[in-house]
This record gives structure tokens, sequence and C-alpha cells, in this order.
């Protein structure tokens, strides 16, 4: 068994504790709270046998292997080097970090201690997007990748209204190209890689954080269009366009129908059947990689994480979108 902690209590967590308890291995040994009562509530709920109001104490217990990083984005790069200079093996939620300088940071410290680092990215885990993948040299020659994801947020009334929620904070890292571009952002690296240039535009709200942005991004013979937002919906699918024919993806994120549209009309179904929740695959892809004493996915690699914090973190310079931890990490 691989004994797990997770950190934050929110739906996130238990969206990944539900879906990591489908796969044999895994074992929710604890969860961490800074409140007590929470953390109690919490356990309960999910089914921990401990509960920790204090990270340095859960970094040291021995009776843990690996830990569920779902704190704010601010978090994750402290929380996750203090984890791992304790041997423990992290999962942590998207975006990895704040920026490029945590990425490295936590990449190095995860090299150091011999443990596993994984994004967790799970559209690239998913058995449609691996599906993608393969079908994907029957388009021909790829010129254009557009994908958006817009979802009006659930905090932006009460954001309006003047109360600032932790997902417009820019003390948190937050905003809609660290909340929902990734989305967009990390399946285009798996797919094409690290792109010559950017373009980005962004709206951005009174707390310093943006609301809303767009992204090109130059790949030579093709370009690639994001489009990401906190307060608009949309209902457009994504596309690969290739010269003999393109491909449509319902939905980035969570890709589940997933067509060919040929050129000369035809039109073919290459969707597989995804039986378990979403999160399963990126949680068997983690605990598989342990198991084997392997130290890095080859989905969610290192690389593809830093490549896509670059694009990120490019994005919010050109956009004038500027984090408190920008500054405070050495």
């Amino acid at each position: 068994m691989i004994r797990f902690a997770t950190i934050g209590t929110n739906w996130i967590t238990e969206a990944f504790i539900r879906a990591a308890k489908q796969v044999p291995s895994f074992h929710l040994q604890a969860v961490y709270s800074r409140q007590k009562e929470t953390a109690d509530a919490f356990a309960e709920k999910t089914g921990a046998t401990q509960t920790f109001t204090n990270l340095h104490e859960l970094a040291a217990c021995d009776d843990i292997d690996a830990v569920y990083i779902a704190s704010p984005n601010a978090f994750h790069a402290e929380q996750a080097i203090m984890l791992m200079n304790h041997g423990k093996h992290v999962i942590c939620e998207k975006p990895l970090a704040s920026n490029v300088k945590e990425v490295k940071a936590m990449i190095e410290t995860a090299r150091k201690n011999d443990v596993v680092l994984m994004e967790a990215m799970k559209t690239t885990c998913l058995p449609n997007f691996q599906a993608i993948q393969h079908h994907l040299p029957k388009i021909g020659r790829i010129r254009r990748y557009v994908a958006s994801y817009c979802q009006y947020s659930s905090r932006y009334d009460a954001f309006k209204q003047g109360t600032i929620a932790n997902a417009f904070h820019p003390a948190f890292s937050s905003g809609a190209l660290m909340d929902l571009g990734v989305y967009c952002l990390y399946p285009l690296v798996v797919l094409f890689g690290e792109p010559k240039s950017i373009q980005a535009h962004s709206v951005r709200l009174s707390s310093g954080v943006d609301g809303e942005g767009s992204i090109i991004l130059d790949y030579g013979e093709m370009d690639a269009v994001v489009m990401y937002s906190k307060i608009a919906n949309s209902y457009t699918p994504a596309e690969i366009q290739g010269e003999e024919g393109t491909i449509v993806i319902d939905t980035i994120h969570t890709p589940t129908r997933v067509h060919i549209h040929y050129r000369d009309g035809r039109t073919e179904d290459i969707s597989v059947p995804q039986p378990h929740e979403p999160m399963y695959y990126e949680a068997l892809e983690f605990m598989t990689l342990i198991e084997r004493g392997e130290k890095e996915s080859t989905i969610n690699s290192h690389a593809r994480s830093l490549v896509t914090m670059k694009i990120m973190e490019e994005a919010r310079k050109q956009t004038g979108i500027v984090f408190p931890a920008d500054e405070r990490f050495a």
C-alpha cells in the first residue's frame, strides 16, 4: 500500500480521494488542515486515520509515503519542497507553482531526494487524450491548435460586490490563466512542445489578477490560440486543424468525445471509453511510478511542467500580472 496524506479540504481533494480509492495500492492515511475542526471533519468524511494541523509534523511522519497537494497555488512550492526534503513523493495540483524559479526549485529538490514529483494535470493522462495523440498523424500537417476554457466563477458575483476570494487574489497566485488557462496550455506542450514565441492579452481585474485572457503561440509552420476566462462562459470545443482533417474535442480539460472531420467529408469517432473518474488516471500514473521505482512521469514530465510555466510567466509579464510569490521565493 502507498500511504497518502492530503493537503487541502476542498472539493478537488475530495474528488482526488474518491478517484484514487479506485487504485488498489491507495491508502488514505492522513489529512492536513490548519484548523483541527476542519481536519477532523474532513478525515471523518474521507476515512483518513490521522489528522495534522502542523505541516512540519506531517512531513516528519514515517507513516506517510506520498502527499497530494491542493492548497492555493502560492503555497505549492514551499509545501512540496518541505515534504520532498523529508522523503515524501508529491503529486501537486496544477499549476505546479507560481513561477519558473519555483518549478525549478521543486524539480531540483525531487531529484536531490530521489522522490517522485508530478503535476496533477488530469487531461494528459486521460485515455481520450492518448487517443488524440495516437490518431494525430491522420490529419496531415498541423496548422493550428485552438483551445478554450472559459467558466464563470461562482465567486465572481461576490467579487463584484467587494469580497475578494482566493480565486481572485494575487497573494494566492490565482486568476484565469493560472486556474483555467493551464488546462489549455499543458496539452499543447505535450503535443507540440515549446513555442518559438507568444503574444498575450488579458483583462485585469481591480484586485490585480486576470479575469480572462488569450494567448497566440508561434510554432513556425503552425500556431496555437488559447482562451481562458473566469468571468464569462464559453461552449466552443477545442480543435487541432490539419491539412487533411480536423480533430474536434468536446472539452480540452476533460475530453470525452473526440472526432476527426476529414477534408473529403468523412467523420471518424476516435473516442474511447473512460470508465473511471477523470482524476483516477493521474492517480494511477503517480502510484505506478512509485511502485516501479521511477522518479518522473513520461506524460506529465518535469520538462513539460517547466515549459508550461515558462509560457504562463511570459504571458503574465506581457500583461502586467504580478504575484507576491514572484519576489518572495528565493
